[in-house]
């Protein structure tokens, strides 16, 4: 089982990454509106995303996720078709909203990750081949305003909590109306040198 996935997380990541931080991947494409040091308010076109729910910690949800998501861009879809990987793959703790009188609260799940990688530009909603697994969907995220906060070294969930606090103060401060919880953008695999990996936290502004 190991073998295999460092099969699969090899062959998926070096066409576009290596040790070194090289990357020659295609990016989803945004616009940057303004730029303060390590922070960036962006605005991203439309995207589609293969995504997956993973009923794990954060611990093993890579793995499972990375297996699932690189299975279906591997050909495991109905055309059998190879897809390009596209970087950043994103990953954010799964929630669920609960009815209450007022308001609607969100509260978190638990145990639950969404990974998701962003499918190449030329790809359309009805072009894109549709997944043989079940537990991988496809998804169209509609063009939004992202606040990003770029980081290096390790990334993990104790790192992304403390950079989330960090954009989130610095979007308080600034007014911006927060839209959504932040998610982990990861553009680089486990073996890239740490100081020269590119990681990022996203969250949706108004």
């Amino acid at each position: 089982m190991i073998k295999k996935l460092l099969k699969i997380l090899t062959s998926l990541f070096l066409a576009g990454c290596s040790m070194v931080g090289a990357r020659t991947s295609e990016e989803a494409p945004f616009t940057v509106l303004l730029e303060n040091g390590d922070i960036q308010i962006r605005q991203y076109q439309e995207l589609l995303v293969a995504e997956t729910v993973i009923d794990a910690d954060y611990a093993n949800s890579g793995s499972i996720g990375f297996n699932r998501l690189a299975g279906y861009i591997f050909g495991k879809n109905i055309s059998q078709d190879k897809i390009a990987m596209t970087s950043p793959v994103f990953r954010e703790q799964d929630s669920e909203k609960i009815a209450m009188t007022a308001p609607v609260l969100q509260q978190q799940t638990g145990a639950k990750w969404i990974m998701s990688f962003v499918m190449p530009a030329d790809y359309t909603l009805s072009t894109l081949p549709k997944p043989i697994d079940p537990l991988v969907s496809i998804k169209q995220i509609p063009g939004k305003k992202v606040a990003v906060l770029k980081y290096s070294g390790s990334i993990n969930e104790q790192m992304i909590a403390e950079k989330t606090n960090v954009l989130t103060a610095w979007l308080v401060q600034n007014h911006y109306q927060i839209l959504s919880k932040a998610r982990s953008a990861a553009f680089d695999p486990p073996w890239t040198i740490p100081s020269l990996r590119r990681n990022e936290v996203h969250i949706d502004v108004e």
